[in-house]
């Protein structure tokens, strides 16, 4: 019995670095500080509606600024310039719509008189992406481990178009009657942001990004909205996605 005791120990002790040496492991470092990375998001716009455009929809028809809130998809692109420093390359699409009538008029039936709004928007921007803290920080010429939560802010620009429509039935101030229409303006207008968010690590090399960016812009109307000034396009935008790292 002491003899086959003292086998099956030897034996335990030989397979057993055999198989750790065959378990898969997962190592928590990259090999080279990353250089690229790409996130994409999704966000809510909270726009701004500062310019008398928004003021004349809101005050003649049942709509209010924060129908024109709208949700959103956002995709970026970033290269490091150092390991702190990111240019970083993004294209935004949102689109609001909301159904209203008039607060002060009906129809010759005494129904009410509908219409439908909606505003597209759509940008292409480059910023400049810095991190507060280091991402990492390397142990050897090869191995560098990503910090697990790292918060950063930055600034850009770029440029936005717009399409600002509304179909159905309209009043005319001047004898009061109704009238059907599709009125649209669209165009294009530069901008300005500046943003702060934070990346958190969740596996390798996927991060969890949530930010929060402020939009400065305006751009000219078009026929359809004659007389009135430009439309304010400023606002902020919440957003939460995933950061890829490489």
């Amino acid at each position: 019995m002491r003899r086959y005791i003292l086998v099956a120990a030897v034996l335990a002790a030989t397979t057993a670095p055999a198989a750790a040496q065959t378990k898969p492991s997962s190592p928590d470092f990259f090999f080279g500080r990353p250089h690229y990375s790409v996130a994409v998001r999704s966000s809510l716009l909270f726009p701004r509606a500062g310019s008398d455009v928004f003021d004349f929809v809101t005050d003649q028809l049942t709509l209010g600024r924060q129908d024109f809130r709208a949700p959103a998809i956002d995709a970026a692109v970033g290269v490091a310039l150092s390991p702190r420093v990111e240019i970083v390359g993004g294209l935004a699409f949102a689109k609001s719509s909301a159904s209203s009538e008039y607060r002060r008029f009906v129809d010759n039936d005494r129904l009410p008189i509908v219409q439908q709004t909606s505003l597209r928007q759509a940008n292409v921007d480059a910023s400049v992406r810095v991190a507060l803290v280091p991402r990492g920080r390397e142990v050897s010429s090869l191995a560098w481990i990503p910090r697990g939560v790292t918060p950063y802010v930055g600034a850009g620009g770029g440029v936005i178009h717009y399409e600002l429509a509304q179909s159905g039935d309209f009043v005319d101030f001047v004898d009061l009657s109704v009238f059907t229409a599709n009125l649209s303006s669209s165009g294009w207008a530069p901008s300005a942001h500046a943003f702060a968010g934070v990346d958190v690590r969740v596996w390798r090399h996927l991060f969890l990004t949530v930010e929060g960016r402020y939009q400065w812009a305006d751009a000219d109307l078009g026929q359809d909205f004659t007389g009135f000034d430009p439309i304010d396009l400023s606002g902020a935008r919440a957003s939460a996605g995933i950061n890829v790292v490489f």
